[in-house]
């Protein structure tokens, strides 16, 4: 069973805007030592047991492709420190940041700005947000060791443990957005709608 509200708790979210330009920022701590960390966010094997299954010339200069999910041109490389890309477009900029923290743990520092947001201001950030809330409980669930060798993680997405972890993410997403005052009322309940009936299909806003 998976502990909703633990890893919902576990992420820190923060959302802003400069000019047309939205980005999101997400941040938690894994057990587990930057390099070990590193290689399960980078190895094509591995990545295809929490996330999804990944091809493409895997190095600076080079392109990447998510199997049903966007592809991009891979910009910046440190290991085990830090990678860039272009994550559906040109103007969408997505970078990791791996930090040492206490003991053997790593803190994760996801980065997604968009230049052409697809809802007006902050409310962008719900296209977003979510979908990676979903990535960092699927890393969090392998670097613990809860995922069995045959877990297939798109069919995991589709249950309804993580349908239901999807909706608390919606909502925190919500309340991270109207707090950083990026965008109005009327058009944060829009995003919401649409948000909600993408990641959690029978929950209502």
């Amino acid at each position: 069973m998976i502990d909703i509200l633990e890893h919902i708790n576990a992420v820190q979210r923060e959302v802003s805007r400069t000019g047309e330009t939205v980005t999101v920022v997400m941040r938690r701590s894994y057990q587990a030592e930057p390099e070990e960390l590193w290689d399960a966010l980078t190895d094509p094997e591995r990545m295809r047991r929490w996330f999804l299954p990944v091809s493409g010339d895997l190095k600076v200069g080079g392109t990447f492709q998510l199997e049903q999910n966007a592809g991009g041109e891979i910009l910046e490389c440190e290991p085990p420190k830090r990678f860039k890309v272009t994550f559906g477009g040109p103007t969408s900029l997505l970078e990791l940041r791996l930090l040492p923290g206490p003991g053997a743990s790593t803190e994760l520092e996801l980065e997604h700005s968009m230049g052409e947001a697809p809802a007006p201001g902050g409310s962008g950030a719900l296209w977003v947000g979510p979908g990676w809330d979903g990535g960092l409980l699927g890393l969090a669930l392998y670097v613990d060791g809860e995922l069995d060798e045959d877990t297939d993680p798109v069919e995991m997405s589709n249950s309804p443990e993580v349908i239901k972890y999807n909706e608390q993410s919606v909502r925190v997403w919500i309340e991270a957005i109207r707090s950083s005052g990026t965008t109005s009322e009327a058009d944060l309940a829009e995003a919401a709608k649409i948000s909600m009936a993408q990641y959690a299909p029978d929950a209502e806003v």
